[in-house]
């Protein structure tokens, strides 16, 4: 069932699988760029039976039924997530080990925290996963966000998001979508915090990811120490909803493997 969070003065939208089982890690999802807790869809439900993991699923500060985050986002909005909210929202539910599980700009997110202090600072995080994280920036992602400009301005995309998001879905939009397009933003690369991930990692993209080359993840391959690495056929920037069952079946035998170190 949907809860909500304090964090400071503001309200997370939350949500929570096996939340009585204390005895593994608890998996905590970090949404795309226009994501928020429902649009996982039943994936963090499956991911946690299967692995018998209590799960967090929240929506960021600007997303769905979470209280709004003012606008313009500034270029670093990614770092702020991972190194200042993050950890409070961690702390505020008394997670004390657990798993991130990032798509796409959650999993830049997730990247940023386990590659930063936080991490071995708070000891308890035992593994990372990502499905089509960012690295770096690269144009056909610009491309991509930018037809989604349109998308939203001229087509039915605002109508799509507004199930989800609700009276946050301007916000939700304008500050993913402006920062990304900001001509700055070509420049932002998270490539230093790869080489400081202690912990399991696994890293999934789509073959067909429209929103970023194979370059990501071999970024990553080389980068990580202990690192997994997945491409998965017929699948684009989504593999837990294009290929749920593949992503599905991989990420539980990861998960049994972390939650045992």
């Amino acid at each position: 069932m949907t809860d909500f969070l304090k964090l400071d003065s503001k309200k997370i939208e939350i949500q929570w699988y096996l939340k009585g089982n204390k005895n593994r890690p608890v998996l905590i999802f970090l949404h795309e760029g226009l994501g928020c807790t429902r649009m996982w869809k039943d994936f963090p439900r499956m991911l946690s039976k299967n692995t018998g993991c209590p799960a967090l699923v929240f929506s960021r500060l600007g997303y769905g039924n979470s209280d709004p985050c003012p606008l313009p986002w500034k270029i670093n909005f990614m770092h702020k997530e991972a190194l200042k909210l993050l950890p409070k929202i961690i702390s505020q539910a008394q997670i004390k080990e657990y798993i991130l599980i990032g798509h796409s700009d959650g999993g830049s997110i997730g990247i940023i925290y386990s590659g930063s202090r936080y991490a071995p600072e708070l000891n308890g995080l035992k593994g990372l996963i990502t499905l089509a994280a960012h690295v770096f920036c690269e144009q056909i992602t610009v491309d991509c966000i930018r037809q989604a400009k349109i998308n939203y301005e001229q087509h039915n995309l605002r109508q799509q998001l507004e199930k989800y998001h609700g009276e946050n879905t301007k916000n939700a939009f304008r500050g993913w979508n402006d920062v990304w397009l900001n001509p700055n933003f070509i420049n932002w690369n998270i490539e230093k915090y790869l080489s400081n991930i202690k912990v399991p990692m696994l890293a999934i993209q789509g073959k067909n990811d429209q929103y970023g080359t194979i370059k990501q993840i071999e970024s990553i391959k080389t980068r990580v120490k202990h690192v997994k690495t997945c491409l998965i056929e017929e699948c684009r920037h989504s593999p837990h909803l294009d290929q749920p069952e593949q992503a599905l079946n991989i990420m539980t035998q990861f998960i049994h493997m972390a939650a045992e170190q």
